[in-house]
């Protein structure tokens, strides 16, 4: 049986603190492959207009191209908005019936968890599992996977609409797609003073 975990997300831009909490549920967790599923768009960022699907998708290719254990799904990305996660675990189980899922979760999506579309049937067909990049120790219902990382997409989107340095905060390749794609030059967060 594999032992998957799937991390889904915008990924507007992936950056080093997603790989990094990859890596670590994948040696935390005995995983065999974490599978990236970026949504085309998130039901719980109505406000927000992401980057292009095409170019989170090349963005998210070019981060993992060198990981072994790591996988791009175009599941969300192929099917209408809004993307459920249900529906992508629904689909995964269809195509690998030997899969054992786990779901990693950000600790930032905790609160509202709940309310997610058909919470109920995730729950049967999924472990959760939290990321927890806060470094402030809280327990959580499901198991967590701990990294202080103070790297958000936020904060680089914002740090490219006002010409400061992303180095270092994602991979080379995805900065060198950020800058030929023009992305990010204005805001397109709903309230921009967050």
């Amino acid at each position: 049986m594999k032992k998957i975990g799937i991390f889904g997300g915008s990924f507007d831009p992936i950056h080093h603190g997603h790989l990094i909490l990859a890596r670590e549920a994948l040696e935390t967790l005995g995983l065999d492959r974490i599978l990236f599923v970026p949504a085309a768009q998130s039901p719980h960022k109505p406000g927000r207009v992401p980057a292009s699907a095409a170019a989170r998708w090349e963005m998210l290719n070019a981060a993992i191209a060198n990981e072994d254990a790591f996988f791009a799904s175009r599941l969300e990305l192929d099917r209408p908005a809004p993307s459920y996660s249900v529906e992508t675990v629904e689909q995964l189980h269809a195509t690998m019936s030997d899969g054992q899922f786990s779901f990693l979760v950000g600790e930032d999506n905790l609160p509202q968890l709940q309310t997610w579309h058909r919470f109920a049937d995730l729950e049967r067909l999924v472990q959760f599992v939290v990321l927890d990049r806060s470094g402030v120790g809280v327990d959580y219902l499901y198991p967590a996977v701990r990294r202080k990382i103070d790297i958000s997409a936020t904060a680089i989107r914002k740090r490219v609409a006002s010409g400061q340095s992303i180095r270092y905060l994602v991979p080379d390749a995805v900065e060198r797609i950020i800058r030929r794609e023009n992305l990010y030059q204005g805001t397109t967060e709903s309230n921009p003073k967050n």
